[in-house]
C-alpha cells in the first residue's frame, strides 16, 4: 500500500534510516561486544539492555525501509477536496486553525501536520471548501468549517 509523504517527510525518514544504519547500529554493536567481554551473559544487564536496543534499532530500520519503498511523494493533486498533502484552513467556535494532512509516519501536531488516520483527518478526507465536519475528539464532539484548501 502506498504511503503518501511530503518531500520533506520522505527526506526526514531517509535521514533517520541513514543515522540508524551508520551510527546507532555500530554503537549498539560496540555496547554488546563490551558488555559480553565482562563474562557470564545470563546475569549481564548491560548485555541484555544492549541486545534489546539492537532489536529496537533493527526493527525500526526494517520499518523505515518498508515505508520508504512504498513512499510516493505528494505533488499537487486535486485542490478542490481534502486528501493526503492538503493544507486545510479551518474555523470553529474556538478560532481558526491550519493543518496539513499527512500519513501517520509524518504526523507532528507541533508543526501542524495531522495524520489522515486521526479522528479529524478521517473527518476531513474527501471534503471540500465550505463543508462542515463533525468528529469526536478527546475533549468531546468538535465541529469545523473548511474555509480554504491548498
Amino acid at each position: 500500500m502506498a504511503k503518501y509523504l511530503t518531500k520533506e517527510g520522505l527526506e526526514k525518514l531517509k535521514n533517520e534510516l541513514e543515522h540508524l544504519e551508520k551510527v546507532e547500529r555500530k554503537e549498539v554493536i560496540k555496547r554488546i561486544s563490551h558488555a559480553a567481554s565482562h563474562g557470564d551473559l545470563k546475569e549481564n544487564a548491560g548485555y541484555h539492555a544492549a541486545r534489546e536496543d539492537q532489536g529496537f534499532i533493527e526493527g525500526r530500520i526494517a520499518d523505515l525501509k518498508k515505508i520508504i519503498d512504498q513512499a510516493k511523494v505528494i505533488e499537487g493533486g486535486e485542490k478542490d477536496k481534502v486528501q493526503a498533502g492538503s493544507i486545510v484552513f479551518l474555523e470553529s467556535k474556538d478560532g481558526k486553525d491550519k493543518y496539513q494532512i499527512v500519513e501517520p509516519e509524518e504526523a507532528d501536531i507541533l508543526t501542524g501536520k495531522i495524520s489522515l488516520r486521526s479522528p479529524l483527518g478521517e473527518a476531513l478526507l474527501g471534503k471540500k471548501k465550505g463543508d462542515v465536519v463533525k468528529f469526536n475528539a478527546s475533549g468531546g464532539a468538535k465541529e469545523y468549517k473548511i474555509i480554504n484548501l491548498e
